[in-house]
């Protein structure tokens, strides 16, 4: 067990990891304020950067629907997949709504889970 007087005694290396983790913090904040201005947002790197984004995504969507964790575990994967079909079918028709389309999802969710 950790005595008292010991932990007070080495406050200053909690101060230390505190101010080494705001330098860090506030360095990297101070570099991207500097080289913002410098950056081309139409150049193929951020094009990259974007599809790297949607894929990631995509792949944290696709492991919550097909191999869930927690509560969602429980639930049937029909009652998954026909819940995120209604969501994108409410997605597209209503002109890519991205507030409707997750509304119906989840109201769709919960309904197939209480009413079965």
């Amino acid at each position: 067990m950790v005595e008292a007087a010991g932990f007070l005694g080495d406050s200053w290396m909690v101060w230390a990891a505190v101010l080494g983790a705001a330098l860090v913090t506030y360095a990297s904040r101070g570099l991207g304020v500097l080289f913002a201005g410098r950056i081309d947002p139409a150049s193929p790197l951020f094009d990259w950067v974007g599809c790297v984004a949607y894929a990631l995504l995509a792949g944290l969507i696709a492991r919550m629907i097909l191999l869930p964790i927690g509560p969602l575990a429980e639930v049937p994967l029909t009652v998954r997949l026909s819940a995120s079909g209604i969501a994108l079918a409410i997605f597209f028709l209503t002109r890519r709504s991205l507030l409707l389309g997750l509304a119906a999802g989840v109201g769709a969710l919960l309904l197939m889970v209480a009413g079965g």
